[in-house]
């Protein structure tokens, strides 16, 4: 009876040790439900009929509201690792003065571009100050303006 349940313990701690080992996924975004954004069509779809078909998109264009961007991605996790983008859509979709669809531009994980961050450090001319030379730094100057008293 020991033997059986040591066999049993140790098919549970597998079992729990094989379950680690498999990705978590992680949905972010926009998820197509039916209609996905690049089965709209240019020149035949509104900016209405987009919206209901569609919804709200994910975010607008920087410069106006006439480019809509839907977004989806999807992660996946291993155990305690640091989760990687597997598969990304970025479909935007642009309108004409007149409010019908103009361009439906799609784009996936492998068109885009890692960007560098500057620091958000201004750089300054001149020398830093040590600890020393900030605390004791003006003993011994003299105020040569003359002050209000004096005139």
């Amino acid at each position: 009876m020991h033997k059986h349940a040591l066999q049993i313990i140790l098919g549970v701690l597998l079992v729990v040790l094989a379950s680690a080992c498999t990705p978590t996924r992680d949905f972010h975004g926009y998820l197509a439900d039916e209609i996905v954004p690049a089965d709209v069509e240019p020149g035949i779809d509104t900016r209405s009929s987009v919206l209901v078909r569609l919804g709200t998109p994910s975010t607008k264009g920087a410069f106006g509201n006439d480019t809509w961007i839907y977004i989806t991605s999807l992660q996946e996790r291993l155990a305690y690792f640091k989760p990687k983008i597997t598969a990304r859509t970025v479909v935007a979709i642009r309108f004409s003065d007149e409010d019908v669809v103009d361009e439906v531009l799609a784009y996936n994980v492998d068109d885009g571009h890692v960007i560098r961050y500057t620091s958000r450090e201004t750089a300054t001319r001149g020398r830093e100050l040590g600890l020393w030379e900030q605390i004791f730094g003006n003993v011994g100057r003299v105020n040569v303006l003359p002050s209000e008293n004096n005139q």
